[in-house]
């Protein structure tokens, strides 16, 4: 049977939501600087905010990502849509530190949880074949972030105030998020079963696993385990290669083409890995890249120039953009489609956490030591342990795939 062609249609709008949202969020590390100049806030303090709002992704996401199991993705992303871009129009506005980081960190982390694990349990329902290809553009769609909305931020910041630019950022985002948000629909599997009658929650069929089985399963364990240490690895040097860059003298517009190279390289390394994943299994590859990243994330403390900053940046982002949506992949080839969300949800709580370091231990190193040596130095160390994390990772035994098959 030859699967719908609007499942293209469901990665195309799932990748520019991601690209809106990430952008969005990822436009505070370029006004990082200018933030702090303009109103005498602490860059401590400013990237707090940063880590307030991957907190706030953690804890939303698995919320998010039930939610959608139970009525399906298109008001979930619909809502966060209008949250992010609500979120960004008050944190321009905000008065103090403390407001900043309410504002802009938990609200703005909550309306970008409402977008990623919901459209990437959307993506994954729709796709039996190609799946890893699929979920890899929806990613690389995130991963257009750099390439669009940081310049975007970073022309907007040389012309006006930061607050005036986030409030253009939360104007462009308003009007590109919610119309998409329409176009999003429930697999066709799900949808089906969405107009028969359901069992409570707690009960299951002879042979299905249970919510309460997934969750306790290793394999759960092990997939947020791997996240965490993942994202802790390549959270640091994502929010502060900017900044560093300038304290190596390289100017702004030039810094933040630094991030556009990641970007860019990132656009690559997603379609390869997941081309890559189809071909020689999802596992095989989210270790060998995971292995790459800790000494991509390592390189940074050898670079004070730009083309050297080029080099690493393309490398770097090339393998940590790579391995993001093997998680869903893995996901989805061990558990049931019905909790979809909330297995994604739960692996980008875990992710979220480990992001949630990078911003308020970069600045703590560089307030601490005037220097991010240790900030890359770090980052290596947790990507060693990510790599250790997945490599003990071990997929369902086959009797288990069939026994909830019948649920997908």
């Amino acid at each position: 049977m030859s699967e719908p062609r609007y499942r293209w249609v469901i990665v195309a709008a799932g990748g520019l939501l991601g690209c809106m949202a990430v952008g969005g969020m990822f436009a505070l590390p370029v006004f990082l600087r200018t933030v702090a100049a303009e109103t005498g806030w602490s860059m401590t303090g400013i990237s707090s905010a940063m880590t307030i709002g991957f907190l706030a992704m953690a804890f939303g996401s698995m919320a998010w990502g039930n939610l959608s199991d139970r009525i399906g993705p298109r008001p979930v992303v619909l809502i966060g849509s209008a949250l992010l871009s609500g979120s960004l129009a008050l944190a321009a506005h905000a008065t103090s530190l403390i407001a900043f980081q309410v504002i802009f960190g938990l609200f703005v982390g909550i309306g970008v949880a409402a977008i990623f694990a919901p459209m990437m349990a959307c993506v994954t329902g729709w796709f039996e074949t190609q799946r890893s290809l699929a979920v890899s553009l929806v990613s690389a769609g995130m991963g257009m972030a750099p390439m669009t909305m940081s310049p975007l931020a970073a022309w907007l910041i040389e012309r006006h105030d930061w607050r005036t630019s986030m409030m253009i950022i939360a104007a462009v985002t308003a009007a590109v998020m919610i119309p998409v948000s329409f176009l999003i629909r429930r697999p066709p599997a799900l949808a089906a079963q969405a107009a028969m009658p359901v069992a409570t929650p707690s009960s299951t069929a002879d042979g299905e696993m249970s919510m309460a089985q997934a969750m306790k399963s290793p394999q759960f364990l092990v997939l947020c385990a791997t996240n965490f240490f993942c994202c802790a690895t390549h959270s640091g040097p994502i929010i502060h290669t900017v900044s560093y860059a300038v304290t190596c003298g390289i100017p702004l517009l030039m810094a933040v083409s630094i991030y556009s190279v990641e970007g860019l390289a990132g656009m690559g390394g997603r379609i390869a890995f997941g081309i890559l994943g189809d071909k020689f299994g999802a596992k095989r590859v989210l270790v060998a890249g995971l292995l790459a990243q800790a000494f991509g994330a390592l390189a940074y403390v050898f670079v004070s120039q730009l083309a050297a900053f080029y080099v690493v940046a393309a490398l770097f982002g090339f393998i940590y953009a790579g391995v993001m949506p093997l998680y869903a992949v893995l996901a989805r080839e061990n558990f049931p489609l019905k909790m979809m969300g909330t297995v994604i949800g739960g692996t980008a709580m875990a992710g979220s956490l480990g992001m949630a370091l990078g911003p308020v231990a970069g600045g703590f190193i560089y307030d601490t030591f005037a220097s991010y040596s240790w900030l890359y130095i770090g980052a290596w160390g947790m990507g060693l342990g990510a790599t250790i994390m997945a490599f003990t990772f071990k997929p369902f035994r086959r009797s288990t795939l069939s026994a909830t098959s019948a649920i997908a």
